[in-house]
């Protein structure tokens, strides 16, 4: 029976969907794939169009709502709103170094986790569509990152499900490999890294201290994690938010401490670390963050731990060269590396399984071009112009590529406008579909 809850000015309806974990086997067998319906108080009656939220990831679950504020509050004013967990993710049936344990080998957990990318969400989705609102239904859909990926997926697969599509910083490239997409990103890391050093300049000689500490001495982080000099090159995620330069900054400024044998890292500056880099919360994320660009037409030779790859042409990146040279030690970005499943302890009994991903050869399509290109769904695509995740020029191409597509590109925000925006991106692009702008 499905449990509703009244919060502040938002009145919140558990679902629960079984769903095939194949797809194409319906008769196999069955996950759970949770969602959470949002209306306006007031308006629980009401005969709303529905709008589908898909959270960015791969592995996020979608927000949990405190009441109506941030984007969910500009989306209540016209639609019921969906929260959706994706697979694996949050209450869905869970896909974690726990429960992928029980199904096996590594092999047969690899075998599994083939069934948790874009393609397996969009089907879930059309379920769930049929089960709630009828069979000849539509609803709208907004997709944040990732979820502007599935989205694309969504219009190649089944677009007779959508009746608009909002997009947030996830025009991915139609027919980016794993290389392309790492090629093309390191340099915009580098650019991020030397914008928060003109911000920070006091930051170079700190971080230079901290990688030449660890470099002899990998510390322990409170969970049992490690934080390796890649590792604390690894925090240069937080610089692909509108306030994360400031965070890594605050970050920084208090990671040493006096101790009994001289100057060592802080407790608090190792449990930032760690909230920043573990992955206990999100594990999928890394397991398949890769696999989400593996397209047999695109790259048949696998994604292949691109990043690990792709990062010795950049060697900028380098650590160790940047210390002897004198020079800044540069943080990555959104980069999964094989390391990780050594230096985190929630991902250390999945790095066979993740090695044995990378080395797939065979994944499916996840857009069809021709399809694609005779779009009648109109889609509005905020492209954040300074994105350090998503590559602009992809966004760009995907917007020619794809027919029905309005965009709007601006440097107002970063990739996670959306959220830190009060609603204004999402305002903004409702406002374009409404021919208001």
């Amino acid at each position: 029976m499905s449990a509703t809850s009244r919060l502040p000015g938002i009145v919140t309806t558990d679902h629960v969907f079984r769903v095939p974990l194949d797809h194409q086997r319906p008769e196999g067998e069955r996950i759970e794939v949770y969602a959470r319906e949002v209306v306006a108080a007031g308006r629980e009656d009401e005969h709303l169009p529905w709008l589908l939220f898909l959270q960015g990831g791969p592995g996020g679950k979608a927000a949990r709502p405190h009441g109506r504020d941030g984007w969910l509050g500009r989306a209540l004013d016209g639609y019921r709103v969906l929260l959706l967990d994706q697979r694996g993710t949050g209450r869905s049936t869970p896909a974690n170094r726990r429960t992928l344990a029980r199904r096996g080998d590594a092999r047969l957990q690899a075998e599994y986790l083939t069934h948790f990318r874009a393609d397996s969400i969009v089907r879930d989705a059309e379920l769930i569509r049929r089960l709630l609102l009828g069979e000849d239904s539509s609803w709208s859909v907004l997709g944040q990152s990732y979820g502007g990926f599935c989205i694309l997926t969504y219009l190649s697969l089944a677009p007779a499900g959508l009746r608009e599509a909002f997009v947030t910083g996830g025009l991915a490239g139609l027919r980016s490999s794993a290389d392309d997409v790492y090629r093309a990103a390191y340099p915009r890391v580098a650019d991020k890294n030397t914008a928060h050093y003109r911000r920070y300049p006091q930051d170079i000689e700190a971080a230079r201290r901290i990688a030449e500490h660890l470099l002899a001495h990998p510390a322990a982080l409170p969970d049992g994690g490690v934080l390796t000099v890649q590792a604390f090159q690894a925090l240069g995620l937080l610089l692909g938010g509108g306030a994360g330069s400031h965070s890594l900054h605050y970050l920084l400024e208090e990671a040493w401490v006096e101790g009994p044998d001289g100057p060592e890292l802080s407790d608090t500056f190792l449990a930032g670390a760690q909230a920043q880099l573990s992955f206990a919360t999100g594990p999928l994320y890394a397991v398949l963050h890769e696999s989400i660009y593996g397209q047999r037409a695109v790259d048949g030779g696998g994604t292949g731990w691109a990043a690990e790859r792709v990062r010795k042409e950049f060697p900028e990146f380098d650590a160790e060269q940047a210390l002897a040279a004198g020079s800044p030690v540069l943080f990555t970005g959104e980069m999964i590396y094989p390391w990780m499943f050594d230096t985190d302890p929630v991902l250390r009994p999945l790095r066979e399984t993740a090695q044995l991903l990378a080395e797939r050869t065979d994944w499916p399509e996840l857009y069809d071009l021709d399809r694609l290109a005779a779009n009648t769904v109109p889609v509005y695509a905020a492209i954040y112009h300074d994105d350090m995740y998503v590559d602009t020029a992809d966004s760009l191409a995907t917007a020619r590529a794809v027919a029905n597509v309005r965009t709007w590109v601006t440097n107002e925000w970063e990739h996670d406008g959306l959220r830190v925006s009060g609603g204004a991106v999402l305002d903004r692009l409702i406002r374009m579909a409404r021919g208001e702008l």
